[in-house]
């Protein structure tokens, strides 16, 4: 299985999320099986159903959270000499040629993206079209709207 690129921060929310789901709703789920059950007729009873449903759910995501955090390549970017290329884990300030407008994203990893934060996807086209470049360089960008045109005007490793 190939590794998957994760900032330190992503790692932390998945170890976050695998423990309240094994310590918290793993525990809630089987109380609430065996409640069902003792209403009886397993075959009619919609709860009974209901809990199994949710408990195939919670370990088919632990179960996904371990796989990632067993195949996760954590990178530090605050660890490494900022040369103001972009990297992923950087936070890259841009400027819209078209429109002076500045935004500010970070590279993360897919589970981590989150657009209304900034933190867009290593996978994303926008990641993609940055990754490698330096402070100054001109990209473009394909979006939905079509083409754009950016500078990067900072590169960080916060």
């Amino acid at each position: 299985m190939k590794q998957i690129p994760m900032t330190v921060r992503g790692a932390e929310q998945l170890r976050e999320e695998l423990d309240f789901l094994k310590n918290v709703r793993r525990p809630e789920i089987i109380k609430a099986i065996a409640e069902a059950r003792e209403h009886g007729d397993l075959k009619e009873n919609a709860e009974y159903h209901a809990a199994r449903e949710q408990q195939g759910f919670c370990e088919g995501r632990i179960q996904e959270i371990e796989g990632k955090l067993g195949n996760a390549q954590i990178i530090d970017v605050t660890k490494l000499p900022n040369n103001g290329k972009v990297i992923f884990g950087a936070t890259v300030v841009l400027l819209n040629l078209d429109t002076d407008e500045e935004v500010t994203y970070r590279i993360v990893g897919d589970d981590e993206a989150n657009i209304k934060e900034g933190l867009i996807s290593v996978n994303s086209p926008i990641a993609r079209g940055l990754v490698g470049k330096e402070i100054d360089d001109c990209v473009t960008i394909a979006t939905p709207g079509g083409n754009v045109e950016f500078e990067i005007t900072n590169v960080e490793y916060r």
